[in-house]
């Protein structure tokens, strides 16, 4: 099976939608991994002031996580699936929180526009067809100095995490979306992940694409070592950054 992409896997996500929420919910620490991973923007203020996009918010956990952390930051909140959008929107948030339809690749298109504070990613790059033109469009909506913050299934490169992974997804998570009827959406989760960049390789990724003060940080329990936080800056000036 080839990854999903683009059209195709919005409509698998249009389809998944109706259950992702208790999926999810099933995940030791989904949620308060997703805060975790805010904080680590370190925003300070409760975010008074402050624009921040959610890229990929899907059914709004991440947006949850970004209100739970800094309830006073305006938020923007993109996904490409109608049906994950269309969860996450009929959920009550309180006021400083829009939703738009849009791919991550064609922001613009959707109107949105920088300059943002900083902008989240969870479980975003490796669903997407080119992660460095993101990158390049994420670093453009930054201020000079805003922080970007990456949650992502990302491999240490050790076999022992590959091998929980594969088995959490073959012997817990697949069969369950399969009785749902959306096997192939989690047969793609499997794949792309280990297809996708180890933690150390989109470190590099982040630093060619012109960021610096970049960091990356294991998760708590069973995720460690698969999945990871990612931080880092717009530099300040022209020609900074690659560090």
């Amino acid at each position: 099976m080839s990854l999903l992409r683009d059209e195709e896997l919005a409509a698998a996500f249009d389809h998944a939608s109706r259950a992702y929420d208790a999926l999810v919910a099933a995940n030791p620490g989904y949620h308060a991994h997703l805060r975790r991973s805010v904080r680590r923007l370190g925003l300070s203020g409760h975010g008074a002031g402050l624009r921040v996009l959610d890229l990929g918010c899907g059914t709004g956990a991440s947006t949850a996580a970004l209100r739970s952390v800094l309830p006073a930051a305006e938020v923007t909140a993109v996904d490409a699936s109608v049906g994950m959008l269309r969860r996450a929107a009929a959920k009550p948030w309180a006021d400083g929180v829009r939703f738009v339809r849009a791919p991550a690749e064609r922001l613009a298109e959707a109107g949105v526009s920088g300059p943002f504070d900083a902008v989240f990613a969870a479980y975003l790059f490796r669903n997407v067809g080119d992660p460095d033109a993101v990158l390049g469009s994420v670093r453009a909506l930054l201020r000079p100095g805003g922080r970007l913050g990456v949650h992502e299934y990302t491999l240490s490169g050790r076999r022992a995490d590959r091998a929980v992974w594969t088995l959490v997804s073959r012997g817990l998570v697949r069969p369950v979306a399969s009785l749902l009827g959306d096997g192939p959406l989690y047969r793609h989760l499997w794949r792309s992940v280990v297809e996708f960049d180890t933690a150390e390789a989109f470190t590099r990724r982040l630093r060619v694409a012109g960021f610096d003060r970049v960091r990356a940080l294991p998760l708590p329990g069973w995720q460690t070592g698969i999945t990871h936080t990612f931080v880092a800056c717009r530099p300040h000036r022209a020609g900074e950054g690659q560090r």
